[in-house]
Formats: structure tokens, C-alpha cells, sequence
């Protein structure tokens, strides 16, 4: 028989620096995960993708183990590590603070191909220039 499921908890959190302080902390705390086990196993995971956001789903079931997934970095870190940016603009219908060319666009869209819901480059590399237009990146199509 499958056990149940009691939380699903959706945390973006630093690769390789995960911390037990907020919102890390009293989400796991709440669920009833031992949080030092977690923090270690996915800091162990993400060390390679050091400077980057990862979002994660921890499943947590009624006798309180859990599994998680780690998913691709953040799509706005993936544009502005490509971009060579800091921050997106402030106003990004008047303000542009950078750059993404074909090639680039097509690089982070295959690199969050398991994350979208599309089978379709073409749809990935759409979605990932909308995202970079939020920012404030101009995108040379």
C-alpha cells in the first residue's frame, strides 16, 4: 500500500547553501522533517550549481520521511548569468540592462526543458523571452 502524503512544499533555496533559518526552516519545521538530514543531502546534491537558486519539491508523508526533487536552476539566474547582469531593470517597458542572442536563449530553454510544460524548443525559447522581456533583456530573435 502507498503511504500518504501529508505536506507538499515548494521551496526555492541557494545551491550548496542551504540554511535551517526562514522560510527554510519553519516550512520544514511544520512538516515535521528532520531538517539538518534534509539541509545536508541537498547541499550535497546542489554543490555543483553553486551560485545558482534551485527550486525543490519535498513530499512529505504521514510517518513523517520525505522525498525531494530538485529541479533546474531559476530561469531569471540562467538569463542573467547568460546576460552578464546583476539585477533585471527597475522599468523594463523603458529600461533595457542587457542582451540575449539566439543561441543563448536556445542554450537556457534546453537547460529548462524538464521543468516546462512543452516538448517544443521552439515553445521553451518563447517562454524563456518572455521571461528575459520582464527583466528588462532585450531579446534579439
Amino acid at each position: 500500500m502507498a503511504k500518504r502524503v501529508t505536506h507538499n512544499i515548494k521551496l526555492n533555496i541557494p545551491a550548496g547553501k542551504g540554511t535551517p533559518a526562514p522560510p527554510v526552516g519553519p516550512a520544514l519545521g511544520q512538516a515535521g522533517i528532520n531538517m539538518m538530514e534534509f539541509l545536508k543531502k541537498f547541499n550535497e546534491q546542489t554543490a555543483p550549481q553553486m551560485g545558482f537558486v534551485m527550486p525543490v519539491e519535498i513530499t512529505v508523508y504521514e510517518d513523517r520521511s520525505y522525498a525531494f526533487k530538485i529541479k533546474q536552476p531559476l530561469t531569471t539566474d540562467l538569463i542573467k548569468r547568460a546576460a552578464g547582469i546583476e539585477t533585471g531593470a527597475h522599468n523594463p517597458k523603458t529600461e533595457k540592462v542587457g542582451t540575449l542572442s539566439r543561441d543563448q536563449l536556445r542554450s537556457i530553454a534546453k537547460a529548462k526543458m524538464p521543468d516546462f510544460n512543452t516538448e517544443d524548443e521552439e515553445a521553451a525559447m518563447r517562454i524563456v523571452a518572455g521571461s528575459a522581456r520582464q527583466m528588462g533583456v532585450k531579446v534579439d530573435w
